[in-house]
């Protein structure tokens, strides 16, 4: 699973229909901490990566669906 969405880096490029990607799921009681990682493509590198933290529903959805529809949720 992952998204598409044009991006502008921190250097202000702008990487139009950047792959982007959840990895690196870590989960507590109530808590999943993740990285999100944005790729020019799926078979370059990644060039940029943020990690996020957000409620975590043990009994809902695997965890990476839950990360999706979290980072979804934000404005940028």
């Amino acid at each position: 699973m992952a998204l598409t969405k044009t991006v502008e880096t921190q250097f202000g490029i702008t990487v139009s229909n950047s792959y982007i990607r959840v990895e690196y799921p870590a989960l507590t009681k109530d808590t999943l901490s993740f990285h999100v990682r944005m790729y020019a493509s799926v078979s370059k590198p990644f060039f940029d990566e943020k990690v996020f933290s957000c409620d975590y529903d043990i009994l809902g959805e695997n965890p990476f669906k839950q990360a999706y529809k979290y980072i979804k949720s934000l404005s940028e």
